[in-house]
């Protein structure tokens, strides 16, 4: 069983283009600053017009948590679940599931997976390899 999100006015495109397999965040058209999650008026300039751009799936580990709850009878557990934040910027943190075992600690580099569910699409996240 997976939660199926309900997208809104401002997180519609968001979820469009994460089905596409495409990561994006929304952008001020009149300050340039990027935000996310979405919404509808900017924190800096307080416009109102924004679009959305693509960023590189890529961000540093922040902060996570191990979840040993079993929400329903399908879900495996313990599931590590990351705060990210994006390379594109400080202000940028997205969440999600870290899909392979990762020696966990703040600032470990991670990229975006796309994961398909039905009729919905979920980010992920996974360690990049260290040099």
């Amino acid at each position: 069983m997976i939660v199926r999100p309900e997208p809104d006015r401002d997180s519609r495109p968001w979820w469009d283009a994460v089905r596409r397999h495409e990561l994006t965040v929304q952008k001020c058209d009149d300050c340039s600053t990027l935000r996310f999650p979405p919404r509808a008026i900017c924190n800096k300039c307080r416009s109102r017009a924004s679009s959305w751009t693509p960023v590189s799936g890529r961000g540093r580990v922040y902060s996570w948590i191990v979840n040993h709850q079993r929400f329903a009878p399908s879900m495996q557990t313990p599931i590590t679940i990351l705060a990210v934040r994006l390379d594109e910027g400080d202000d940028l943190i997205m969440y999600g599931n870290l899909t392979d075992p990762a020696d966990l600690k703040e600032g470990l580099p991670v990229e975006a997976v796309f994961t398909d569910h039905e009729e919905t699409t979920l980010i992920n996240w996974r360690p990049l390899p260290t040099a």
